[in-house]
């Protein structure tokens, strides 16, 4: 999925980093004997890359639809029969497409009559999107499919139909034609399954409370960087992930997403939950990934986090995501900054 904050391309970055920390600590313990925790979690990216290497899993995310992603890629691990979910995934490829909530309310021809004609899908895309996860969730509520087997099907729908929206990578907009991408009819790809060896948990919480429940060894924060709130960067894919027929409003047909604001997008509070955030936090090995164009200014990250430990910081210079190339930005690259604390009396 093209997601903001995506740190795919950095993948190897973080490992050698925080490898390196763990080597400058002369910590000599195997990954399948420490807990990971990746509390902004995001699609996954980097918890599932940890789960790989054998460490215990704790990840989270308060978007419902990250959750539903990351939960199959973190928690599923072979517990279920491959071939019989390929079955179940080209049952759902052959359905018919059903004119329901995300065809009504986000194809052309659902909105007609409509204050907002709005175009994020294809007539025929949209269709399949409805048929597609109301069979999930009727098999899901006929006893037809597990819950892991959910969870995988629901993560791959949201994977798969992200490549056919017609948008500029986000849905705060839609374009006013259909794109080249868009007019391809969809098909529903399988998720992979990451394999792992250590026991892996997933959550749906606000970071600041759950910081406060959990305990591990390495800490990964990957938090929102600037005021642009995730909640309605992906509205609609929060929507296909809960298909609760929401009230929506607007030409963008926006959901209330007033219980997942976060507190790292506003300029003036977020030094303050991310001071409370190293406060609670019951990890000895704390990262924090962060830009050099966030909310919070290098010198403030720096200052909070040696209260706390011993600090240092890593850098690497790349490009930046493609939704922001049509922005006022005077560089097409950013310098993606790791900073790392040694946390004491843990």
């Amino acid at each position: 999925m093209n997601y903001i904050g995506s740190k795919y391309s950095l993948i190897s970055f973080l490992e050698e980093s925080i490898d390196e920390t763990l080597k400058t600590c002369n910590e000599t313990r195997n990954p399948s004997e420490m807990v990971f925790a990746d509390l902004f979690a995001g699609t996954g990216v980097v918890s599932g890359s940890f789960k790989k290497q054998g460490y215990s899993i704790i990840a989270n995310d308060i978007q419902y639809y990250s959750y539903v992603i990351t939960k199959h890629l973190i928690e599923n691990n072979g517990n279920f029969d491959k071939e019989r979910c390929n079955q179940l995934i080209a049952e759902l490829n052959s359905l018919e497409g059903v004119e329901g909530f995300i065809y009504k309310n986000y194809s052309y021809e659902g909105t007609e009559g409509q204050e907002y004609r709005r175009l994020y899908f294809s007539d025929f895309n949209a269709k399949k999107c409805d048929a597609i996860r109301i069979a999930i969730e009727d098999w899901f509520n006929q006893g037809k499919i597990n819950e892991n087997e959910y969870f995988f099907l629901l993560g791959s729908l949201l994977n798969s139909i992200d490549k056919y929206a017609n948008t500029a990578s986000v849905y705060g907009a839609y374009l006013k034609k259909l794109k080249k991408s868009a007019l391809k009819e969809m098909e529903l790809i399988a998720l992979p399954i990451i394999q792992g060896t250590a026991e892996c948990k997933v959550y749906n919480e606000d970071t600041s409370e759950l910081i406060k429940n959990v305990s591990g060894d390495i800490l990964y924060l990957d938090p929102p960087y600037n005021a642009r709130q995730y909640c309605s960067n992906y509205h609609l894919l929060e929507t296909i992930a809960r298909y609760d027929n929401p009230e929506i409003k607007g030409k963008t047909g926006l959901r209330n997403y007033t219980n997942q604001k976060s507190v790292f997008c506003i300029k003036n509070k977020v030094a303050d939950a991310f001071n409370d955030l190293i406060k609670n936090a019951k990890f000895k090995y704390i990262f924090l990934s962060y830009n050099n164009e966030g909310l919070m200014p290098f010198d403030t990250i720096e200052k909070i986090m040696k209260k706390y430990g011993k600090y240092k910081v890593y850098m690497q210079q790349y490009r930046r995501f493609k939704a922001d190339n049509a922005r006022e930005n005077k560089s097409d690259s950013t310098i993606e900054y790791l900073h790392c604390l040694v946390k004491e009396d843990i």
